[in-house]
């Protein structure tokens, strides 16, 4: 039933635009929200092209994805300003969510009716059942999204930085050989709790970068092709290690 009402666009129109009005103001009033690079969206196809990002919080991340693209394309630039744009949204966009998240609450189901693609997790944490790769099932749903739209994923599946990225987007990637974008987002886990339902400080500058096109030999074996993203959305061990030695260096100061 789900993925029959995401299909009707009036229905994602109405859930971006409610949901879009909700979270407004912690965005750009409670908070300060700005992001460049929003000029490659110019010259991008209308489908098959797969957004891939760090991720801080379950479900704000995404609402200000959607935001974004939805100012975008009513010309703005660096800010949301004034959200004229959720009269018309954008919302020819999916975006890759576990099946468990998007079931623990009525906010999650009805988000999901934004755009949602649920997959199965390859790890379950109350279980801890790990399951080796990428569902086949989920790989055609995600392959069936990205023949008529813009895809939000995560590689890192959970919204610990620094942790590495899981195959299975490699794999999508050397499978539909979409456009690929990175998305560089911060400041997201100071202002929100883990979910994003929650405010924890305001007043928190945040900010997503969207990063040129990948240039991505499809033909790489999944591993190097995940290399590559993880730089790209600034998640790999050189980054992890920069983060580390900054943070020992301002340690040392204090003391």
């Amino acid at each position: 039933m789900w993925e029959r009402l995401v299909k009707y666009s009036l229905v994602r129109k109405f859930v971006h635009a409610v949901v879009g009005a909700v979270f407004y103001p912690r965005l750009a009033i409670f908070n300060k929200l700005t992001f460049e690079g929003t000029e490659h969206f110019k010259h991008l196809p209308k489908k098959n092209v797969l957004f891939v990002s760090n991720h801080q919080t379950y479900f704000v991340d995404v609402i200000t994805f959607l935001s974004i693209f939805s100012a975008a394309k009513w010309g703005k630039k660096n800010r949301l300003g004034i959200p004229f744009y959720l009269l018309n949204p954008f919302t020819n966009v999916r975006y890759i969510a576990a099946a468990q998240t998007m079931k623990d609450s009525w906010v999650a189901r009805f988000f999901r009716l934004a755009g949602g693609v649920v997959v199965k997790r390859t790890w379950n944490d109350k279980s801890n059942e790990v399951r080796k790769g990428l569902d086949p099932s989920d790989t055609r749903k995600i392959a069936r999204a990205l023949e008529q739209n813009w895809v939000i994923t995560f590689p890192q599946g959970t919204t610990t930085p620094y942790a590495p990225g899981r195959k299975g987007t490699a794999v999508i990637i050397r499978y539909t050989q979409p456009v690929v974008i990175p998305v560089v987002i911060e400041g997201f886990s100071t202002a929100f709790d883990k979910t994003g339902l929650k405010t924890k400080k305001r007043g928190t500058a945040l900010k997503v970068t969207f990063k040129a096109p990948l240039d991505i030999d499809y033909k790489m074996p999944a591993d190097k092709i995940m290399e590559q993203i993880m730089e790209a959305i600034e998640q790999s061990s050189a980054y992890a290690d920069k983060q580390g030695t900054a943070t020992s260096a301002v340690t040392q100061t204090i003391e």
